[in-house]
């Protein structure tokens, strides 16, 4: 089942992790760079689009800046991804140039693409990039990124880049040979899994434990990544980025690493974003009969509300939450937080005489709502 998958991708996402590319901390590893660009020039001439994500930059920031352990302090961090970025796009920028490829720096933050109109700039910039034989090599901006606003991790960024440009395979290159089903480094009885549904609950529970000090993911967020790639119809895979010609043998077919398979119908680029909005503005707790209505498709109505938390503007992000807490649904909703605080438990006749006017009937339209 792997080789058609994996073959028929025509459009991938690789993602290379602070590990690979810095050789555990050492310094960027210009073998391993070199060797990834030779591969990605090589599935230019076959017609496949590819885009870079790439973990490093703060490894590579501590490496010439000679701090042999990572800071703590955030602007000792941005300090180091400023110094690192430069050092990153110099090397990337001359593996490629020896294949007559030019490279493109994209440097995201969770707000780029929580907000509909820089999510659709990003979109349309990336397709334009592809359309043009670049390739953009992509990364979390760790220069100007703060709790409130950062991806957390490059499998999250990587994911979200594959339900962006709608691509067919994520691939995540790590230390590692793929998923296995307990920590081979402390579980000698450890096997391999060839390939899984995308999302299936007991992957999580194998995949626990912790990045590396020179990275902050671990296998789990490539667990989570993989389901969220699903999301868009994107197979993952995960190998090791050490095998030789790994992106070649995987373009071809071969059964390397993890294969974890999406199930899922592709959505919407609407309901993509939507999905996608990891940071959300507020939530509206739900009655039962909302709920049930939601999940039939239909809109949510001001009287299934019974209450209104966060402070949020029209046109936010929200989740739609039960009484017990679990989300439902996220949407777009209709009214802000204050006006909806009014209207909510009332019938949706009585809108425009409890505010003195009235935008939409429903809280949020089904067309702006998509089911957890």
């Amino acid at each position: 089942m792997t080789a058609p998958r994996t073959a028929a991708a025509r459009r991938l996402v690789v993602k290379v992790g602070s590990a690979l590319v810095t050789n555990n901390g050492e310094g960027l590893d210009l073998a391993a760079i070199n060797d990834w660009a030779r591969q990605i020039a090589e599935l230019r001439q076959v017609g496949k689009q590819v885009i870079l994500v790439s973990s490093g930059a703060i490894a590579c920031g501590l490496q010439r800046l000679g701090w042999r352990k990572r800071p703590h302090a955030v602007h000792e961090l941005q300090a180091a991804a400023a110094v690192g970025q430069m050092g990153l796009a110099q090397v990337y920028e001359s593996a490629f140039a020896r294949y007559d490829l030019h490279t493109a720096q994209i440097l995201l933050t969770h707000d780029d693409l929580a907000d509909r109109k820089r999510y659709l700039n990003a979109r349309s910039a990336l397709s334009t990039l592809l359309q043009l034989g670049v390739v953009p090599i992509i990364n979390e901006n760790d220069t100007v990124v703060t709790d409130e606003i950062k991806f957390g991790d490059n499998d999250t960024l990587a994911a979200l880049v594959a339900n962006l440009v709608e691509a067919d395979c994520l691939i995540i290159l790590t230390d590692q040979q793929g998923l296995f089903t307990a920590d081979p480094r402390r579980d000698p009885t450890a096997t391999l899994i060839p390939e899984a549904r995308a999302g299936l609950a007991a992957l999580e529970t194998m995949a626990g434990g912790v990045g590396t000090q020179f990275g902050k993911g671990g296998m789990i967020t490539k667990v989570i990544a993989a389901k969220r790639a699903a999301r868009s119809g994107a197979h993952t895979v995960i190998a090791s980025g050490r095998r030789a010609d790994v992106l070649l043998r995987l373009a071809r077919g071969e059964p390397l690493g993890t294969l974890l398979v999406s199930e899922t119908q592709p959505l919407t680029a609407r309901k993509q974003w939507l999905a996608d909005h990891l940071q959300l503005n507020g939530r509206l707790l739900l009655d039962s009969g909302a709920i049930r209505a939601l999940q039939k498709g239909k809109s949510l109505l001001p009287i299934g509300v019974l209450a209104v938390q966060g402070d949020f503007e029209r046109g936010a992000a929200v989740a739609c939450v039960s009484s017990a807490g679990e989300e439902i649904a996220r949407g777009l909703v209709n009214y802000g937080s204050n006006d909806a605080k009014r209207i909510a438990r009332h019938a949706s006749q009585d809108i425009e005489d409890i505010l003195g006017y009235i935008d939409e009937p429903e809280i949020i339209h089904r067309d702006n709502l998509m089911l957890a």
